[in-house]
């Protein structure tokens, strides 16, 4: 039996309509609004969750290409699902979470962490940045 999975949604995805529809499928849902102050910088949170282990769920597709943000992740083993359609309304973006949920499943356990995958529109899950990739990165820094 797999070890559950904790997910943890930021402020760039809705912190209430999100968590709720992901509940409903029977997963733990952590917002960010529930344990930090709105104005966390992301580097304080991404550590802080990484090491509990939580599975985190973004929008914020700069936290990609920023240095402080990508040093977070790789070295306290963060697993990052970016969802990276546009525009979306809290209900669209429950509905692309859900539908690509065993997906997400299935990468957050398979895939020795750290890494950055993300979340498409049509349910496609795929990791963009593996260990050893974002590991060369946090080298360079």
């Amino acid at each position: 039996m797999e070890p559950e999975i904790i997910f943890f949604v930021d402020c760039s995805i809705s912190q209430k309509t999100v968590p709720m529809a992901l509940r409903e499928t029977g997963v733990t849902v952590k917002a960010l609004v529930d344990h930090f102050p709105r104005e966390t910088p992301d580097v304080d949170w991404l550590q802080d969750v990484s090491l509990r282990g939580w599975v985190v769920l973004t929008k914020d597709k700069k936290i990609e290409s920023r240095p402080l943000e990508i040093g977070a992740i790789a070295h306290t083993g963060a697993r990052v699902f970016i969802l990276v359609s546009g525009n979306l309304t809290s209900q669209q973006m429950a509905s692309i979470l859900i539908n690509a949920l065993d997906k997400i499943k299935k990468v957050a356990q398979g895939h020795k962490p750290p890494f950055i995958a993300k979340v498409y529109r049509n349910g496609r899950v795929q990791v963009w940045r593996n260990r050893q990739q974002l590991l060369k990165v946090i080298k360079n820094i």
